[in-house]
Order: structure tokens, then C-alpha cells, then sequence
């Protein structure tokens, strides 16, 4: 198993809605003040100027910041879009990566006005849209449309004096002015507009638009607030078998979550209650026990796979069965995801044929 591939970016490959065209949807309610669509490849020592149009935004006290982009690197830190005063140290105001993790910030002569910074990576070389919206209510960052973390501090352009240099792929100042931060990868458009953008016109911008839950989850995972995540279904999430000595997912999960995301996430807790053999009924029979006894923020279910193995039950008895879990889950103060099997080989080719699970979720 791949297991960095698999979580770093919390399951957003495969949650992401399927990638479409590249025409973005004109925002209703008046258009960007900069609207920068020409694709462009940067090796990591490139950039593009965009210095004439940097006196258009600086008046900005409130407004959104619209990025898409893939890296092809890993670099520490990479600007994706900032503007600064070059004749000082540190005047600007970015959105960047910083260890793949979104990160927005605004100093004033090294005063630091603003600094935010996810624990979710974008550095996986997928597409990625993702944004920053600025009012007199705080800060909040976005990714495929959808709010991964807030903040009640804000700053914007007009908040930082002086900006004269504006660039895709790099930031500038007196100490670096040959440049600093540079971006390896490509920004296939960035666009700034003098106002907040909802969550629908942020999705419309987003060429490859998150489902609204990996939103929430990113959420979760992005705030300093302790969750408990319950991971319940069968063998599958038990995982005291089939993985042959290897960690299950769950344990996986919880690594990710209470070490590698470093503190205070290591006081969320991941509560596996996967029972071996277990099948969907059994599960909404016991849910009190193992889903809502630990009053989760997260759940997710895998369940199914010993339904499919039950003589004479079918789609037909599964689906109601999978609805009244989500029904469960929607009486306690929980996400909710369901989550389906996707095995690599098949070890019982002579075995019942299975069903396809995605038509009892829809």
C-alpha cells in the first residue's frame, strides 16, 4: 500500500468530482480585476510579471484571491501568487505553499498583519483550485470551492503600503531581489476580484470542484478544535486478519491524523469499531454501541462486503439497509462518508458474482 499517496492530501483524489473542461464560469455580480488565463510552466527559477497590474488591486480591503495550479515538485516554498514593496524586507502579501500546505499571508514593514496556513497538501501534482476571501469578518481559505479553515484576523492589499511588484511563481524584496519562493509546477490561471466570492462562484471557478464533505473534512483536520473519528464496518476496517500483521487503514488514519499533522491534532482521537463479519443489519443494530456511544465529529463506514456473501440479499435489501446507517448518523453531530472496497485482484474468482455498490449509494 502507497500509504503517503493514499493520505496525504486526506483522501482528496478520490473524492474530487472527475476533472472537466478549462472554461471557467464568468462570476455573477462583477468580474475579476485581474484575470491572469494563460497557462503558464514554471521550472522553479521562473516567474511572470504582472508589476502593471499590482495598482488595480492596491486598494483592496476586502476581496478573493483565485489560484488553479499543479506542482511538480516539493518544494519548501512556493509562491503561487504575492505582491510586495521590493525596497523593503518584508512587505507583502502571498498565497503560496509552504511543505504543500496552503499558507496566506500579509506583513507590513515585518509586522506580521496576517499568517495562516493549512495542515492539507496540494503538492500531489493534481489540479488544484484553490482561493482566499477577505472581509471585515476574518479570513478563510478554500480548495475546489469548498472552505478548508477560517480565521477571524484579516489583511488584504491595501493593508500592506507601497506595492509596486505583482508575480505568478515568485515574491521579491530588498533582502532577495532577485527573487525568493519560486514555484515549480504550472498555474493554469489566477484572478483576483475586489469582492467575496460564495461558495457556488467558487465552485463555478473550480475546473475540478471538491465534493462538499472533503470540504468539511478538511475542515476538521485544518482546525485546532479535538474530534473523534469513528471508523466502524466489517473485517475490512477491523483489519486483525486479512492484513497479515500489516496496520490496517484505520491505524494508518490515525497516524496521519494525531502524529504526522503535529499539535494539537495528537489530541483528536481515531476509534476503530470494526467488527469482523459484520454485515449492514448488524451494524444498524449495534450503532448505538459503536458509532454514536463515542459522539463522533467524523464517521465513515465500510460495510457490504459480508452482504454480498449472504444467500438472497441483493441490491434490492442492501440499499434501504445502507440508508437508515446515514439516517443514524444524521441524529448525532457527525460527518458522515461511505466508503466502498476497491480490490485489486480477485481471490475467489470461482465465488458468487458481487454487485456494484455504486448504485445503492446514489
Amino acid at each position: 500500500m502507497r500509504r503517503r499517496s493514499m493520505l496525504l492530501a486526506a483522501g482528496a483524489a478520490a473524492l474530487s468530482a472527475p476533472f472537466g473542461s478549462r472554461a471557467f464560469a464568468a462570476a455573477p455580480g462583477g468580474g475579476p480585476l485581474l484575470d491572469h488565463d494563460t497557462p503558464v510552466d514554471l521550472d522553479g527559477g521562473e516567474y511572470v510579471d504582472l508589476s502593471d497590474r499590482v495598482g488595480a488591486l492596491a486598494p483592496l480591503t476586502a476581496g478573493t484571491i483565485v489560484v488553479t495550479f499543479r506542482t511538480t515538485s516539493h518544494n519548501e516554498a512556493m509562491t503561487l501568487l504575492s505582491a510586495s514593496d521590493p525596497t523593503e524586507p518584508s512587505s507583502n502579501i502571498t498565497l503560496n505553499l509552504s511543505g504543500g500546505a496552503l499558507q496566506f499571508s500579509a506583513r507590513e514593514k515585518g509586522a506580521v498583519l496576517v499568517n495562516v496556513m493549512t495542515r492539507t497538501r496540494y503538492d500531489d501534482g493534481l489540479l488544484h483550485t484553490v482561493a482566499v476571501t477577505v472581509d471585515s469578518s476574518g479570513t478563510r481559505l478554500h480548495a475546489g470551492g469548498r472552505t478548508v479553515f477560517e480565521t477571524a484576523r484579516h489583511a488584504f492589499f491595501a493593508d500592506v503600503s507601497e506595492l509596486s511588484a505583482l508575480a505568478l511563481g515568485r515574491n521579491v524584496d530588498s533582502d532577495h531581489p532577485g527573487g525568493e519562493w519560486f514555484c515549480t509546477g504550472t498555474v493554469e490561471r489566477a484572478a483576483v476580484w475586489d469582492r467575496v466570492l460564495g461558495e457556488a462562484e467558487l465552485v463555478a471557478q473550480s475546473p475540478r470542484p471538491d465534493l462538499a464533505d472533503l470540504g468539511t473534512i478538511s475542515t476538521v483536520l485544518n482546525s485546532d478544535t479535538p474530534a473523534t473519528w469513528v471508523v466502524t464496518g466489517d473485517s475490512i476496517t477491523h483489519g486483525a486478519l486479512h492484513t497479515n500483521g500489516w496496520r490496517s487503514y484505520p491505524e494508518h488514519w490515525t497516524e496521519r491524523v494525531r502524529w504526522e499533522l503535529g499539535k494539537p491534532k495528537n489530541r483528536d482521537f481515531v476509534i476503530d469499531s470494526g467488527v469482523s463479519g459484520a454485515t449492514s443489519a448488524e451494524l444498524i443494530a449495534m450503532f448505538g454501541e459503536r458509532v454514536t456511544a463515542f459522539s463522533p465529529r467524523v464517521v465513515s463506514i465500510t460495510i457490504g462486503t459480508n452482504d454480498i456473501a449472504t444467500s438472497g440479499l441483493g441490491p434490492e435489501v442492501y440499499r434501504p439497509i445502507s440508508s437508515r446507517s446515514s439516517a443514524r448518523c444524521g441524529r448525532c453531530p457527525a460527518r458522515r462518508f461511505r466508503c466502498s472496497s476497491r480490490p485489486t485482484r480477485s481471490i475467489r474468482p470461482s465465488g458468487p458474482a458481487g454487485w456494484d455498490f455504486r448504485g445503492t449509494r446514489r
